[in-house]
């Protein structure tokens, strides 16, 4: 899956999206064991729902940055391994997963959506602009600066910055990419976007963060990459969660134990990753 993901479908935003559109992916986890409470969270195995393809989030072997996060949780909360629900962040994916009791967790979900329980948020984070440095665009760091008026500009089509795009009357020069993408087949958009910045296909991206933080580094590290802190109007700025299901709530007070008392070490993982981290003041989390 892909685009803004995390304000799930994450976004939207995430930040974050694209549903995949074959036949779901389904790993079963082992069977739920009885959990605090009479909760139905294994007490030995963390047991994550999480999308197979769906870099720098989570991927089956294990190499986004919420599988680390996963295997902190784990450590964390004393279970002896984690166990995995494979399939696609796309319509389905809650039903198919937490509610049908395969798993316990969902690492990383947006604040504020009904159909999970959220957790405390562990990050906050929000959508950035991405161009080539000494191109004329030095300094710009608003979707409505008059700078962008008559230049080509990539965006996920449906995701907030279009609005902006649209009220600051630069949809002329948008180029859309396709918010539905099966990542299993097809590269990322947010991989598609950068590497056509990089080629002059057009002169400024605009991402969810955490998707272009990632694709960014390793297409172009050079590129400049600039946080929307200062629009006007629209919501470009979003809260992760982890979800779990509504029954669970001593589940859900020890995941916010988790979260406040390794909060470093969480931003560590994230900013690995090159998320950009930004706190209630809108201020950039560097450490």
């Amino acid at each position: 899956m892909n685009a803004c993901r995390r304000p799930l479908l994450k976004w939207m935003t995430a930040a974050m999206l694209a549903a995949i559109l074959a036949s779901p992916q389904v790993v079963l986890a082992q069977g739920a064991g009885l959990g605090a409470a009479g909760e139905l969270v294994d007490p030995d195995v963390l047991r994550v729902c999480a999308d197979p393809s769906d870099m720098p989030f989570s991927d089956e072997n294990g190499m986004g940055f919420e599988n680390k996060l996963a295997e902190l949780v784990a450590a964390k909360t004393g279970r002896k391994s984690v166990a995995y629900t494979f399939y696609p962040m796309a319509t389905g994916f809650v039903r198919n997963t937490l509610r049908a009791n395969r798993c316990d967790i969902i690492m990383g979900y947006a604040q504020g959506d009904e159909l999970v329980q959220n957790t405390n948020a562990y990050y906050r984070s929000t959508y950035v602009l991405i161009y080539k440095k000494g191109n004329g665009l030095d300094g710009v760091d608003s979707i409505e600066d008059p700078h962008l008026a008559t230049r080509k500009i990539g965006v996920v089509a449906g995701t907030p910055p279009s609005a902006n795009l649209a009220k600051a009357g630069y949809m002329r020069n948008v180029r859309p990419y396709p918010l539905m993408v099966d990542t299993r087949l097809a590269p990322s958009m947010a991989e598609v976007m950068i590497k056509e910045l990089k080629s002059g296909v057009i002169d400024v991206a605009i991402l969810w963060g955490p998707m272009a933080g990632y694709y960014a580094r390793q297409i172009d590290p050079d590129l400049a990459f600039v946080p929307l802190l200062n629009e006007k109007s629209g919501h470009m700025a979003y809260r992760i969660t982890m979800g779990v299901r509504p029954s669970d709530q001593e589940w859900k007070r020890t995941l916010n134990k988790v979260i406040r008392e390794n909060q470093a070490e969480i931003n560590k993982i994230l900013l690995d990753y090159q998320v950009p981290l930004i706190d209630e003041n809108n201020k950039l989390v560097t450490h």
